[in-house]
């Protein structure tokens, strides 16, 4: 084991995954898991070898022979399975999670309790992998469609939700029949790995489902392998393109849910109290760092007076160790993420915004080493400002104005992103419109996160996504999945040759 020597003691190890057995990496290359709310070092992370992913990839081919041929009903019930086991972990999930990422703990209970419900889907994933037949195309002549497995699959997640979004891509590739190489964060992989060993528990087999760790070497190698059939990321913009156009060019299917910038309106109709409620939870919750984070809000016409009583309300909320009863702000996920945001407001004030609620440098008795930023708001912010043309990633929230809604929703299409947006309003008019001429792949009326049960699935748009199909639920089958047609004619004994036919036609 490669280890500094000058450490008394060191972090345990967190393991890879390959061949159903949870394996030291024989790496050179370690990053320590760093508690963000206290510095402490809770575990090293291996950048897995060329060999190591390699081999989890083979694992991975080698398993879905057998796997591809499972019966419907035995894959369903290994993930009925996993959400009882995740239920009765969930405690224990939801401490480890906040441990090395920071959210409160009722938040991170929430991320662990969005990924049980994709598991929950899978189990019954057979009545959306069902294919079509038309019978009778023509005399004796059936058409029918199957819907097979690709292979192996891979999945690449990203730091801010290390339960829920392994949890929409392992079980849903698994249960349609494909095998699946898991990449997770490497900032805070041991949830990811806790869930790994509740599946492999559940039922999963060897080989089913495989973890390597590692940066951009571990991302290039899933990218250019070429037994792996299909990509699925979560991450930022930057990360995203190059993986879809790296991984596309290799032949592979590529799904990438990318960065965002999530607007809302403010409609001087709407329920003022539940409004401010909401603008705050979704701009500040998770320390702003959600790909589907409320970052800003356009008040229109009367409602650009309620500034000071939503500075008052983001006033209200604590900045804590995500540990702490009560908390609702926890530290943002590393050092560099804490400077980039800092930053990002000093850049705000500079581009001249203004600052109605500074969030710098927050007093966290007991904390004091924390990556902490506290609530923070600008007014007056224009397109061209950095505040807003970048994702910051940060409980930093965006004020803009409108004179009229149609200047609002125009304001939003002008802008690249399309994960998601909101409309706060008590007129049906008002919410139809915005509906109907928002150019958004998932919209929230009076609802500012506006992510999707699983039984629909999510629909990030414009620059926020790239491939056609979003993850978990109808879509995400016909991504795991390809659709072979067959058409066949059986001849009974009675059947009088027509003799040779060289045209294309079927009679």
């Amino acid at each position: 084991m490669n280890a500094p020597t000058s450490t008394a003691v060191l972090a345990p190890t967190v393991k890879l995954l390959i061949g159903g057995k949870f394996v030291e990496s024989q790496t050179t290359q370690w990053r320590n898991v760093v508690n963000p709310a206290t510095q402490e070092v809770l575990a090293r992370v291996p950048f897995a070898t060329p060999e190591e992913i390699n081999a989890a990839v083979a694992s991975a081919k080698e398993a879905f022979k057998t796997w591809k041929k499972t019966p419907i009903g035995t894959r369903s019930r290994i993930f009925l399975k996993l959400q009882q086991l995740i239920r009765e972990n969930m405690s224990e999930l939801a401490a480890l999670l906040t441990a090395e990422q920071g959210k409160t703990l009722p938040d991170a209970e929430g991320d662990v309790f969005r990924g049980l419900e994709v598991v929950e889907h899978a189990a019954g994933i057979g009545n959306l992998q069902l294919g079509e037949l038309a019978n009778n195309v023509a005399n004796g002549v059936d058409t029918y469609t199957v819907l097979q497995p690709l292979g192996v699959c891979a999945g690449i997640t990203p730091f801010n939700f290390p339960a829920m979004i392994p949890l929409w891509m392992f079980p849903m590739a698994i249960a349609t029949g494909n095998t699946f190489v898991l990449k997770p964060s490497e900032q805070d992989p041991m949830v990811t790995m806790r869930l790994c060993e509740l599946a492999l528990e559940a039922g999963t087999p060897p080989g089913v489902l495989n973890v390597v760790h590692g940066g951009e070497d571990a991302v290039n190698a899933i990218c250019d392998h070429a037994d792996i059939k299909a990509i699925s990321f979560v991450g930022s913009t930057k990360v995203g393109t190059h993986v879809y156009n790296r991984a596309s060019l290799n032949g592979k299917r590529v799904q990438c849910m990318m960065g965002a910038k999530n607007h809302a309106i403010v409609v001087p109709d709407a329920n003022k109290e539940q409004t401010l409620n909401a603008l705050a939870g979704a701009a500040f919750g998770a320390a702003g760092q959600r790909c589907m984070a409320l970052s800003v809000v356009i008040l229109v016409g009367e409602s650009q007076k309620w500034i000071p009583e939503l500075v008052a309300k983001a006033k209200t909320l604590k900045v804590s160790g995500g540990t702490e009863k009560g908390t609702d702000v926890g530290p943002l996920i590393s050092c560099a993420a804490r400077d980039r945001v800092v930053g990002l407001i000093e850049r705000g004030i500079a581009d001249g915004a203004t600052l109605e609620l500074d969030g710098r440098n927050p007093s966290v008795p007991g904390y004091e080493k924390g990556n902490f930023v506290g609530p923070t708001i600008f007014s007056g912010v224009k397109p061209g400002m950095s505040i807003y043309d970048q994702e910051i990633f940060g409980p930093v929230l965006c004020l803009a104005a409108a004179d009229t809604l149609d200047e609002a929703i125009e304001f939003i299409n002008s802008n690249p992103n399309g994960n998601g947006t909101a409309i706060f309003t008590q007129s049906g008019a008002a919410a139809r419109k915005f509906q109907e001429e928002i150019d958004v792949g998932q919209v929230g009326i009076n609802v500012p996160i506006p992510v999707p049960v699983p039984i629909f699935s999510f629909t990030g748009s414009r620059a926020s996504k790239l491939g056609d199909l979003g993850p978990y639920g109808k879509q995400v089958v016909m991504f795991y999945t390809q659709t072979k047609t067959v058409t066949a004619r059986w001849f009974d004994d009675s059947t009088v040759s027509q003799g040779v036919n060289t045209t294309i036609s079927l009679k």
